[in-house]
């Protein structure tokens, strides 16, 4: 059912959820040295993603900031995320794993960038709005905008034996330009 998430500040990781995470990161394994503190890694991440502030503001605490939004965008061309998200989405998503749903949405979010349209249409039609930059209805519908199309379509290739009527083309213009949403992303109209 498509939903906002409740809000949920973030606190370092329980070993429950902790658990529940790492089936999901080693379907990631990355190439090179393991982590010496791969729990560490993604506290650092979700805080961030929460926190919504640039990598260089990331608390000494976790490490260097570079290193981390690195690791997060190895993560994101890895799948990590949206394949957190499908997690997310299935009945038998594990309760520890739906405690944390919030902070992952959320590091879905600030990869939306990285993902660019596969991200967006996955948490569309998923319905985990907390995952989109902006609110659903200022985002691309493709699924929407596709089968607009084809009956705008439809009524254009009957011109030559029925006119439509007037405004008909103009109409059809505005209508699939908002269902192609913003041309411009703004975190003033972000979800929570």
């Amino acid at each position: 059912m498509p939903h906002f998430t409740p809000r949920r500040d973030w606190a370092p990781l329980s070993d429950a959820e902790w658990a529940a995470l790492l089936p999901h990161l080693r379907d990631a394994a990355l190439p090179g040295r393991p982590l010496a503190d791969p729990r560490g890694r993604m506290d650092a991440i979700l805080h961030m993603a929460v926190a919504d502030l640039p990598w260089r503001l990331l608390p000494e605490r976790f490490g260097k900031p570079d290193t981390v939004g690195r690791h997060f965008r190895r993560l994101t061309h890895a799948g990590l995320w949206l394949r957190l998200l499908e997690a997310l989405a299935d009945r038998r998503c594990p309760p520890a794993l739906r405690a944390i749903e919030y902070w992952l949405c959320r590091a879905a979010r600030r990869a939306m960038r990285l993902l660019q349209m596969r991200g967006l249409v996955l948490a569309r039609r998923l319905g985990l709005y907390t995952a989109l930059p902006m609110v659903p209805w200022m985002m691309p519908d493709p699924d929407l905008s596709e089968w607009l199309f084809r009956r705008i379509w439809r009524a254009i290739a009957d011109i030559p034996r029925r006119w439509p009527p007037p405004g008909f083309l103009r109409v059809a213009g505005k209508v699939l330009a908002t269902v192609g949403g913003r041309p411009v992303w703004s975190k003033r109209f972000a979800p929570p």
